[in-house]
């Protein structure tokens, strides 16, 4: 299934292969990155519905071709009504996976969108939002084919799901499950589209959209209100970094987990040499990742409630102190949190080095289930991250923001390179992130690093044990050595399985280098998608 990588001088990356087409098309119309990156991530919203809605959240990492990041928090606090004390005061011990109480967060994506645009204004971008949102107003009119990755989508607590408001009226046709060739148009989220195209992305907190949003909202009984829409902004962050040999990566701050996936590559940097795919490869990532999980789930919050900098756990002292605490020859047992995560990861670089590496969410597979009647939106249950327990980490609370598996990656390299990669899978996504990253430093190309088999330690999208899983074109003499390390190798039976990510990555060369500037992007043959360029 090794997918040839795309050459051009500008290129995008999606999960699914509308998406894709939607970015290449404003390339097509002379439009930047950032551009593309919000037709894209619109598109998607519509024809990817079990990974990500425009009634969930975002976060961008975007690189100005004359080097400067920039990082965009497009994450919705918990809404004015949602306090611990509504819930216990229901019966909830914990806040509820799917319905109108499960809806209980700001979607952010769009105020990330609008906040992008800003940028790219800045930047020179000046194509009408008309035209970033026509493809996706387009599939809504005319309809669109149900993926094969929401075909094989298995829902969590799908009773649940099945019961919430506009649930079934929305994705499942005569109250079955859509089947092959089965096709959809959401009328509904099409109108809204147009509205927004035609009154601006503002309209979505504090416009007439914004006002059937809340409306509805209200109806359904949720904890978010029309003033916590009109209240809400997305924000500039300043993305953290770390130096490795030869390159630094970038990633967000909380509330996202961006802190673990440098942090598994800051310790893995020094356990010492390894091969490629040999047992000091794995078992090196495995162990980094349970020590940067701890460090996790004591640490991200909102942050605004941050005991202590982020950056401080990404300095030589503490990234030494916890590679001293890996033993190279046995498999530490450590717990984890349990993060699921119904995602997508897209990347775009354009011509002139723009860069974008953008994650997009409602969390669970379709979110909190519940569709909103007038506008056809979809909404998230990320607030599913929050804790009932006021002494917890990450406690309940109006207007706090929810822990977030959502990180998307970007490194740039000493020679010149920049690259954009990243992948869903909750908290798959920073071990899928340190597993294609490393086999691209060592020396594979962008195809056979995102192609390769995974394993993933924990749970994630569809797993629900926590043994060390693998899809099953690893060599058998390397699990052998994982399984007498102490490992709980599981191994799939599959070969290519979406519960290992949806990857992409993307990579614009030197001038004068091999490639001689052009733009190398390649995107998961786990996934629908595809990269395309100019």
């Amino acid at each position: 299934m090794l997918d040839t990588p795309v050459f051009a001088s500008a290129a995008v990356a999606a999960p699914n292969s509308l998406a894709s087409e939607a970015g290449r098309a404003v390339f097509a119309e002379g439009g930047n990155a950032i551009e593309a990156m919000v037709a894209m991530a619109a598109t998607i919203a519509v024809v990817y519905p079990h990974m990500n809605a425009i009634g969930g959240d975002g976060f961008w990492l975007v690189h100005e071709p004359g080097g400067r990041m920039h990082g965009i928090d497009a994450c919705g606090p918990a809404g004015s009504l949602a306090t611990i004390e509504r819930y216990r005061g229901k019966g909830y011990d914990v806040i509820p996976s799917r319905g109108p109480e499960a809806a209980l967060t700001v979607a952010g994506a769009v105020g990330g969108w609008q906040l992008a645009l800003g940028l790219s204004r800045s930047l020179g971008g000046r194509l009408p939002l008309g035209d970033l949102l026509a493809d996706a107003i387009r599939h809504c009119r005319e309809g669109y084919a149900v993926s094969d990755s929401e075909l094989r989508t298995q829902s969590n607590e799908l009773e649940a799901l099945k019961a919430a408001p506009g649930f079934l009226a929305s994705f499942w046709s005569d109250g079955e499950p859509p089947k092959a060739g089965a096709r959809r148009k959401p009328a509904a989220l099409g109108a809204t589209l147009q509205q927004l195209a035609d009154a601006g992305l503002d309209d979505f907190y504090r416009g007439d959209v914004g006002r059937e949003i809340a409306a509805d909202l209200e109806r359904l009984g949720t904890p978010v209100t029309r003033t916590d829409l009109e209240r809400y902004k997305a924000q500039i962050v300043t993305p953290l970094s770390l130096k490795l040999p030869g390159l630094t990566v970038y990633n967000l701050p909380p509330p996202t987990q961006g802190l673990a996936s440098l942090l598994i590559l800051g310790i893995f940097e020094r356990l010492g040499p390894w091969k490629l795919d040999s047992f000091e490869h794995h078992h090196g990532l495995i162990e980094a990742t349970k020590r940067a999980f701890a460090i996790r789930d004591r640490h991200v919050t909102d942050p605004a409630h941050l005991q202590q900098p982020s950056a401080d756990f990404l300095a030589d002292a503490v990234l030494a102190r916890e590679a001293a605490a890996i033993d190279m020859k046995r498999a530490a047992t450590l717990p984890l949190r349990n993060g699921d995560g119904d995602t997508v990861w897209m990347g775009a670089i354009d011509s002139n080095g723009l860069a974008v590496s953008y994650i997009q969410s409602i969390y669970w597979e379709y979110g909190s289930g519940c569709v909103l009647p007038a506008t056809g939106i979809h909404w998230q249950n990320r607030g599913l991250s929050f804790s009932l327990d006021a002494n917890a980490a990450n406690p309940l609370a109006p207007g706090r923001k929810p822990f977030h598996t959502l990180n998307p990656a970007f490194a740039r390299f000493d020679d010149g390179r920049i690259l954009s990669y990243g992948s869903m899978g909750g908290d798959g996504q920073p071990q899928f992130q340190a597993q294609i990253l490393t086999r691209y430093r060592a020396g594979q190309n962008l195809a056979a690093a995102v192609d390769a088999p995974r394993w993933l330690f924990g749970k994630t999208w569809g797993v629900s044990s926590t043994a060390l899983r693998l899809e099953n074109r690893f060599d058998p003499s390397l699990l052998e050595r994982l399984d007498a390390a102490g490992h709980p190798v599981t191994e799939t039976g599959l070969a290519y399985s979406d519960g290992f990510g949806h990857a992409g990555m993307l990579v614009k060369h030197q001038k004068g280098q091999k490639y001689n500037g052009s733009v190398e992007a390649v995107h998961d043959p786990r996934s629908d998608g595809d990269a395309r360029g100019l």
